[in-house]
């Protein structure tokens, strides 16, 4: 996918988050987020948001400081209404920000990308993805996610979060094979001291089998593998469920 393309769904997702998040109040409970309500996704994925278009909009070659990040956290707004716009007003800038940046920005990263310009776009891309099925979720109405968008998904969060050393292994070793029905895609994942991904997923210990949108929300622990075809030792897919995890620190 193109850096504009990347843009395009951070545009739309953001507004569909927004859209679902005003049916409900701050207080109700997100689904596939337990512990979270719908004010926390918003406070968070509006910090999230600040926190990136800070080192687009300010070319920063470092990382935000701690208390710079902590910072973004200590004015949130309390009402509805309120926090939902600062919601909206941080997406729009986030937009802003990259739609407008020199396709030579220089800027941190933290995950490996063509340029800082493709990095930021992609993972907000998917970032905001993500929040807005959750914020969809308090309803159960989830808007559909394009294949090519969420194979996409599935090769950052393989080979970009978990190909970094130390951020996922497997004692004793495993491989997992995910195999997409809507495009000609198939990855093979072996976890062991390191992440290695291969195309081609039929020979591992487990393959489950699914369009790539349903892979994408399997990988990301956003819906079960009920209704997936999931053939070979299921506790192989357990183990990945359960280690394979992206959290914000």
């Amino acid at each position: 996918m193109e850096i504009a393309d990347h843009i395009a769904a951070l545009r739309r997702d953001g507004l569909l988050l927004a859209d679902a998040a005003a049916m409900h109040t701050l207080d109700e409970a997100v689904p596939t987020t337990p512990g979270w309500t719908v004010g926390d996704l918003l406070r968070h994925i509006g910090e999230v948001h600040r926190w990136a278009m800070s080192h687009v909009a300010q070319q920063r070659l470092t990382k935000m400081p701690t208390e710079e990040e902590q910072e973004l956290t200590r004015n949130w707004p309390e009402g509805d209404d309120e926090l939902l716009e600062w919601f909206s007003s941080g997406h729009e800038a986030l937009v802003f920000s990259l739609e407008t940046a020199d396709p030579g920005l220089r800027c941190w990263t933290f995950l490996p990308a063509p340029s800082p310009l493709a990095f930021w776009a992609r993972r907000q891309a998917h970032e905001t993805a993500i929040h807005r099925v959750d914020a969809e979720s308090v309803t159960g109405e989830i808007t559909p996610i394009g294949a090519e968008f969420a194979a996409d998904g599935v090769d950052e969060l393989l080979t970009c979060f978990f190909g970094r050393p130390g951020r996922l292994r497997g004692d004793p070793a495993y491989t997992l094979g995910l195999v997409a029905t809507d495009l000609p895609r198939a990855w093979r994942v072996s976890v062991g001291p390191t992440v290695v991904v291969t195309d081609g997923g039929e020979a591992a210990d487990c393959v489950v089998t699914g369009t790539a949108e349903e892979l994408y929300l399997l990988l990301w622990n956003r819906r079960d593998p009920a209704g997936l075809d999931v053939v070979g030792d299921e506790a192989v897919l357990t183990r990945w469920r359960d280690s394979a995890v992206v959290s914000w620190s």
